[in-house]
C-alpha cells in the first residue's frame, strides 16, 4: 500500500500565519505539523509516500522531508496548482498509485493514542473496497456525518448536516484500493465546484464496499486547521511529551521501531543533529532499548 499527504490549499483559516509558509509547515509543538500525518503512514507500515502542495510550498517540503530515505521511506512529490476538492488529490496522485491500493491523509491532521498502530495496519490490510473511520465528537454538525451498522458497514454518509443521523464524524484518513482512481475520474464538481472526498466514500458505500471502523476513547484526533485548534494541538502534544516523557510523531523513532531503519542509521541521524531536546530523546532511544513498536505514535 501507497501512501499520500495532502499539503495544499491556501491556508485561509490560519490567515496570516501562512502568508509565507504552508499550514503544514507550522509548529505542532516541537515539530513541523507534516511530521504528525506523516508518521501516521508510517505507523500503518506505509513506506512508499507522495506529499503534495501548491508550487510555492513544495519547496519547502522537499528540503525538510527530503527523499525520505534518511527514515528508510520513499518520498516523491506532485504539485496540486490550486486546491479543487479533497478527492483531488487522487487524480493528481494517479500515476503515483498506479495499480496499487493507497491511503489519503489530510496534511493538517493529528493522531495519537494506545493501540493506534495496530487499528492502521488492520486497515491497511483491506483487499477491496474501502476503509475509513468513525470518531464520537460532541457537534457533529461541523463534520463529515457517518452513520454505520454493527457490522461496520456504512448506510449514510452526510457533509456537515444540520440534523446529524449519528455523533460519528469522519477523520481525515482514508483507505482505498486499486479501484479508486477510476471513481474519482467518474465524478462531477460539487456544488462548492469541489471533487468531494464524502462522494468517492459513497461510490464505495453504494457498492457496500465501504467498512467503517471505530476510533475508541484511547485515540485522540486533532485538525489543527484553524488558529485555535493549531493552540490546542501544541498544547496537547506538550502535555502528553511532557507527562510520559515520549514524543508524539517522530519520524526518526518510528522509523527505528518499526524496522524501517537500524541502528547503524540511528546514530547517524543523532549525530547530524544540533545539541537539542530532540536530540536528547533520540539518544536516550538508543540507550532504553525498548520493544520495536511505538505504542501511540
Amino acid at each position: 500500500m501507497k501512501g499520500i499527504v495532502l499539503a495544499g490549499g491556501y491556508g485561509s483559516r490560519l490567515h496570516p500565519l501562512t502568508l509565507g509558509v504552508s499550514k503544514q509547515m507550522l509548529p505542532v509543538f516541537d515539530k513541523p505539523m507534516v511530521y504528525y500525518p506523516l508518521s501516521t503512514l508510517m505507523l500503518a507500515g506505509i513506506g512508499e509516500i507522495l506529499v503534495i502542495s501548491t508550487p510555492h510550498g513544495l519547496p519547502a517540503f522537499r528540503r525538510i522531508l527530503r527523499d525520505g530515505s534518511q527514515w528508510g521511506l520513499e518520498i516523491s512529490y506532485a504539485e496540486q496548482s490550486k486546491p479543487v476538492g479533497l478527492a483531488d488529490a487522487l487524480i493528481v496522485g494517479r500515476d503515483f498509485i498506479g495499480s496499487e491500493k493507497v491511503c489519503l491523509i489530510l496534511g493538517d491532521n493529528l493522531f495519537f493514542g494506545h493501540g493506534l498502530p495496530e487499528v492502521l495496519r488492520d486497515a491497511a490490510t483491506l483487499t477491496n473496497g474501502a476503509v475509513i473511520f468513525a470518531y464520537h465528537v460532541r457537534n457533529p454538525r461541523r463534520y463529515g456525518v457517518v452513520e454505520f451498522d454493527e457490522q461496520g458497514r456504512a448506510l449514510s454518509l452526510e457533509e456537515k448536516p444540520e440534523t446529524p443521523r449519528s455523533q460519528y464524524a469522519v477523520p481525515g484518513i482514508y483507505f482505498y484500493d486499486e479501484n479508486v482512481g477510476d471513481i474519482v475520474s467518474e465524478l462531477e464538481p460539487s456544488n462548492r465546484g469541489e471533487l468531494e472526498i464524502t462522494d468517492v466514500n459513497r461510490k464505495y458505500m453504494d457498492r457496500r464496499e465501504l467498512r467503517v471502523m471505530l476510533i475508541g476513547r484511547g485515540v485522540a484526533w486533532l485538525d489543527a486547521g484553524t488558529h485555535e485548534a493549531l493552540m490546542q494541538a501544541g498544547s496537547f502534544v506538550q502535555a502528553v511529551q511532557n507527562r510520559q516523557g515520549m514524543m508524539i510523531s517522530c519520524p526518526e523513532e518510528i522509523a527505528y521501531r518499526m524496522g524501517f531503519i537500524g541502528q547503524e542509521q540511528l546514530i547517524y541521524l543523532i549525530s547530524q543533529m544540533p545539541g537539542n531536546e530532540y536530540k536528547e530523546y533520540l539518544a536516550r532511544i538508543l540507550q532504553e532499548e525498548p520493544s520495536r513498536l511505538p505504542a501511540g505514535g
